[in-house]
């Protein structure tokens, strides 16, 4: 695994940083705008159902799951979370990063903590609004899965500048897969071979206005 460091973002959040690669977990400009604008303005907020399977891609800090869990109770809808990760962070990364200050509730600590903890492979309930499946996968191997009738897909990969494979056709084909009709991918890359590797897939691709510091983001709908 590649050697990773905490840096501080614009907004002063912190997220970790990949030197070798110069490549960064969140954006520069801020962890918070970034995943409130990609994944809970133009993904969580288009699903107009009260019960929601949601699958992350890249788990990560966790950040993306701990401000759905949060919108899931402001909302009042009923989320099951899955999500893969191959590489997953350290506890001494983790308190680092003091993602729950970024989250005006006395919870979110503790429910941070737990969506880190919570044992592989299984359903683990956080909340009654929310649950979560984590698996310890590569991205490649979605298909040996049990994940079916996905409503919404927070796709979170590193760029395709470090990672293209994770940017062509296969993956997206396998991600499309699980998807229920009427389903929406989000992502903050609007890279051209990437949307064309989405609409290969069968993805009917649109972009949109990006977070501050990306001109550009994509909407991905399964119709």
């Amino acid at each position: 695994m590649l050697k990773r460091v905490v840096v501080t973002t614009k907004e002063g959040s912190k997220t970790l940083q990949i030197p070798e690669w110069n490549e960064s977990y969140h954006s520069q400009h801020g962890i918070l705008q970034e995943a409130s604008h990609v994944f809970i303005k133009n993904g969580l907020e288009l699903i107009n159902l009260s019960k929601i399977s949601i699958l992350e891609m890249g788990f990560g800090t966790g950040f993306n799951a701990l401000l759905t869990l949060f919108k899931a109770l402001n909302y009042n809808k009923k989320i099951t979370y899955y999500t893969l990760e191959k590489y997953p962070l350290e506890i001494n990364e983790l308190l680092e990063l003091e993602y729950w200050k970024l989250i005006d509730d006395s919870r979110a600590k503790d429910y941070y903590l737990q969506l880190h903890h919570c044992e592989w492979g299984r359903i683990v309930q956080i909340h009654e609004n929310f649950e979560i499946v984590k698996y310890p996968s590569d991205f490649f191997d979605l298909y040996k899965l049990p994940i079916h009738n996905i409503n919404l897909v927070y796709y979170d990969a590193f760029g395709a500048r470090v990672q293209p494979h994770l940017w062509e056709e296969e993956i997206f084909t396998q991600i499309i897969n699980t998807m229920a009709p009427q389903s929406l991918l989000t992502t903050y890359s609007s890279k051209g071979s990437a949307r064309r590797a989405m609409q290969k897939a069968g993805f009917s691709v649109e972009k949109l206005a990006g977070p501050i510091g990306k001109r550009e983001m994509v909407n991905a709908w399964k119709i």
